[in-house]
C-alpha cells in the first residue's frame, strides 16, 4: 500500500450538499493516508459599505447586511467544525484536516481553481450550492470548475452517494489508462469494489448505416458480427492492462471486475444506467476519449455523464 498522503481540496459553502461531499470523502479514502483542506470562499462585502455605515442616516438600512454577514460567518464556522468532527470520527488524524477561508477575489470558481494549483491530488465539490434553484442545471460553481480545472481531477458529488462500489468507464485510449492508474493510487488501502466498464455503441461498428435495424440489412450481418468480435477482443486487452494498473497500485484482484455492454445508442446513458442498476455510488470517467480534436477540453461522454448522474459522485480525471 502506498504511504503517501492523498491531499484533497474539499470546496464547501455550508450547504447540505457540501456536507454530503464531506461525508463521501470521509468514507472513500483511507483515513491514515488522507489530508483534507476544507476550503471556503466568502462573499466579500464592498469597502464602500463600511464608509456608508458610518453615516447615521443610512445605518438603520445597512444593519441587516452586517447581521447577514455575521450569520454567514457563524454558519460556516459551525459547518467546518461539524465536518472536522466527521473526519475525526472516521479515524482521520486531527492534524490531517485543516480549514481555509478567504474572501472572494475574482470569483468563487476561479478562486477554487487558483487554490487547486497548490499541490492537491484532487478537488471535490458538491453538485448543488446553497441555492439549488440558482444552480438548477447542475451547479454553476461545479459547471465552471469543469472548464477551469484542466490538469487536476475533479469530483462532483450529487445526492448522498455511498462509496462502496466504483464504476470506471474505459475505452482504448491512453487517457483511460491514466484514469485507471490514478484511481488505483486513490483507492489503494481500501476495501472498495471496482468495475471496469466499456460500452460499444452501434455507431462504433464502423458506419452510421448500422444505427438502423440490422435485421433489415442481412447482407451486412457478417460484417457486423466481425466488428463486434474485434471490438470485444480489443476491449479484453484493455481490461487486462487496466487490471494490471490497479493490482500494481495495491488493489486486490478479487475486488476488480469487468463488464462490456454492446449495441447501445448512447455511451453516457449506458454508463449511468449501469451505475444506477448496479448500486454504484461513484462513476469515474476520463476528461477526453479517443478523439482529442472532437472532444477538446471536455469530452462529450464525460460531460453527459455528469449531467445525468445527479445523485452520484462523478470523478473526471485529466
Amino acid at each position: 500500500m502506498g504511504q503517501y498522503k492523498r491531499r484533497i481540496l474539499l470546496a464547501v459553502d455550508g450547504s447540505d450538499q457540501a456536507f454530503e461531499a464531506v461525508r463521501y470523502v470521509s468514507q472513500l479514502l483511507p483515513p491514515n493516508h488522507l489530508e483534507v483542506v476544507l476550503f471556503h470562499v466568502m462573499s466579500k462585502i464592498p469597502d464602500s459599505f463600511w464608509d456608508i455605515e458610518k453615516n447615521p442616516i443610512f445605518r438603520h438600512q445597512l444593519a441587516p447586511v452586517a447581521a447577514w454577514a455575521t450569520q454567514q460567518q457563524t454558519a460556516i464556522y459551525e459547518f467546518m467544525e461539524k465536518s472536522r468532527q466527521l473526519f475525526a470520527n472516521r479515524g482521520v488524524p486531527e492534524g490531517a484536516v485543516s480549514i481555509k477561508s478567504q474572501e472572494r477575489q475574482v470569483g468563487i470558481a476561479r478562486d477554487i481553481a487558483r487554490e487547486a494549483q497548490k499541490d492537491y491530488v484532487s478537488v471535490v465539490v458538491g453538485r448543488w450550492g446553497v441555492s439549488k434553484l440558482k444552480d438548477l442545471v447542475w451547479g454553476s460553481t461545479a459547471n465552471k470548475l469543469i472548464g477551469q480545472l484542466i490538469h487536476i481531477p475533479l469530483c462532483i458529488v450529487g445526492g448522498a452517494p455511498e462509496a462502496g462500489k466504483i464504476l470506471v468507464a474505459v475505452d482504448t485510449s491512453e487517457e483511460a489508462m491514466r484514469t485507471v492508474a490514478y484511481l488505483g493510487t486513490m483507492v489503494d488501502g481500501t476495501d472498495l469494489k471496482v468495475t471496469l466498464f466499456h460500452v460499444i455503441r452501434r455507431f462504433d461498428l464502423g458506419s452510421q448505416r448500422y444505427n438502423a435495424s440490422l435485421s433489415l440489412h442481412e447482407e451486412w450481418e457478417g460484417e457486423v458480427r466481425k466488428e463486434f468480435l474485434e471490438a470485444e477482443r480489443s476491449t479484453e486487452a484493455v481490461f487486462q492492462k487496466a487490471v494490471g494498473h490497479l493490482e500494481k497500485a495495491g488493489v486486490e484482484g478479487d475486488r476488480i471486475s469487468t463488464k462490456i455492454v454492446t449495441g447501445v445508442a448512447s455511451r453516457a446513458k449506458a454508463i449511468v444506467e449501469e451505475a444506477k442498476n448496479g448500486g454504484y455510488g461513484t462513476i469515474v470517467v476520463g476528461r477526453r476519449g479517443l478523439s482529442r480534436v472532437e472532444e477538446f477540453f471536455m469530452g462529450r461522454v464525460s460531460k453527459k455523464v455528469i449531467q445525468l448522474a445527479q445523485e452520484m459522485a462523478v470523478w473526471v480525471v485529466s
